[in-house]
């Protein structure tokens, strides 16, 4: 895993963020105005990229998908980390790609928040006010009990893993998982929105 995220020569952030992900025993993450890079298909991640100003080159966009699907094989760790995921339902609506690649997108969201260990929640939009709202909270804690946060509203977005910080980072996160819908729900939701395209 490593060697491709260095193959693709992915900014050093992103590559930092791959090793930290994979050192990790369990993962929570609350993503507002996209699918998490860690459940997008290939097509879903392509158009996601060509859809950005400035134009990236065609060959930047390859890069940049084989590193983010390379981020993927986290989910193939034996151990396997616990995985938690809110997603909001704007863009999980959103026909990124055209009705295909949206189709295909919301199959592999059924497919992974069947994997056990992975809990996948969505955050209906009738919820008027939760702590996400700034927008995206990332944790991930390690083996040795020690923790990473990120919060793009809070901290200026930066590393956080001292412990107050991390309090208050795992006390929105644990609340915007109250208020998603429960994973049932949200696996059915989804499979809803299936039925619509």
């Amino acid at each position: 895993m490593k060697e491709d995220v260095k193959k693709v020569r992915y900014p050093k952030k992103v590559r930092d963020l791959a090793q930290m992900e994979g050192r990790a025993v369990e993962i929570g993450l609350y993503v507002c105005h996209s699918i998490s890079g860690l459940l997008q298909t290939a097509d879903h991640a392509r158009a996601a990229f060509e859809s950005r100003q400035p134009a990236y080159s065609q060959d930047e966009i390859e890069r940049m998908v084989a590193a983010r699907m390379a981020r993927q094989s986290i989910f193939q760790k034996d151990p396997a980390p616990t995985l938690s995921f809110v997603l909001e339902e704007a863009p999980l609506r959103r026909p990124l790609g055209g009705t295909m690649v949206w189709r295909g997108q919301l199959e592999h969201l059924l497919e992974v928040g069947k994997l056990r260990c992975v809990t996948l929640q969505v955050m209906p939009t009738h919820c008027e006010v939760h702590p996400g709202l700034d927008g995206k909270i990332e944790l991930l804690k390690f083996e040795d009990g020690s923790a990473v946060a990120r919060c793009e509203g809070a901290f200026n977005g930066r590393p956080i893993s001292d412990t107050r910080q991390l309090r208050i980072a795992e006390l929105r996160y644990g609340t915007i998982r109250a208020q998603a819908l429960p994973p049932r729900e949200s696996l059915a939701f989804i499979e809803e929105l299936l039925g619509e395209t």
